[in-house]
């Protein structure tokens, strides 16, 4: 074997650790190593991925309001609206939801990292009595049916264990007529993510097979679409 072989070899090496530890966030490798390389960063976690809590209250808290609003004929909604975040990380939806004057609901958010969760939990002390902490899976959700006026899902569906399997779970625990919000990773990093990002016919198409209607998809970051629904009277997921 020679020297520029070695180095070839060396190199293909590199590149396929850096995609499934970095690019792909360690999702091939398991959902453990997932957990791992988000406890490790919890901290840092909003640095790292740029969060910017204005831009999140108009593209996310804004338009989930307004769905809840016209699904619900209330303007402000009160304690009887409750929203599921799947995969909350450290509450970036939930922070922006809970600032915006006209809802007065409650969310619960579920992650599993412990880390992210404690980031999160410290983050919104001061409204400990309208939001709630669960450490659990999102292919497994531990709620009964159609629990949840409004379930999201951001920046997180291509890094659960089966995204097709959560998506039916986030639809079960969703109330008939319930708003869902969710991103889809698209663009070339939709590439790196096989098997687990969805063209958008593609997911529109799931989305329908689970009883949803008023799909609406839209490009919402470089990398994403952001995608809402609503689920229908008879939904069968």
């Amino acid at each position: 074997m020679t020297w520029i072989t070695v180095l070839l070899t060396a190199l293909l090496l590199g590149a396929i650790i850096y995609w499934l530890l970095i690019v792909s966030e360690g999702v091939y490798l398991g959902s453990r190593v997932v957990i791992a390389l988000y406890n490790h960063s919890a901290r840092e976690y909003d640095q790292i991925k740029g969060v910017m809590p204005h831009q999140d209250a108009i593209h996310l808290a804004r338009p989930l309001l307004k769905a809840l609003q016209a699904t619900e004929g209330k303007k402000v909604l009160d304690t009887a609206t409750l929203v599921l975040d799947v995969a909350t990380g450290t509450a970036r939806l939930p922070i922006s939801l809970l600032r915006q004057f006209d809802f007065d609901g409650r969310v619960v958010g579920l992650d599993l990292s412990a880390p992210m969760l404690r980031v999160a939990q410290t983050r919104l002390q001061a409204r400990k009595s309208t939001v709630a902490w669960v450490l659990d899976t999102a292919v497994r959700l531990p709620f009964a049916d159609g629990s949840f006026s409004a379930v999201t899902c951001i920046e997180a569906l291509e890094l659960l264990p089966d995204p097709n399997q959560a998506l039916a779970e986030m639809t079960r625990v969703l109330r008939p007529g319930g708003c869902l919000m969710i991103t889809n990773r698209v663009g070339v990093d939709g590439f790196f993510y096989p098997g687990r990002s969805f063209r958008p016919q593609t997911l529109e198409s799931r989305l329908r097979k689970l009883g949803h209607a008023d799909i609406t998809t839209r490009r919402w970051q470089t990398h994403y679409d952001l995608i809402d629904a609503r689920k229908g009277p008879a939904n069968r997921p």
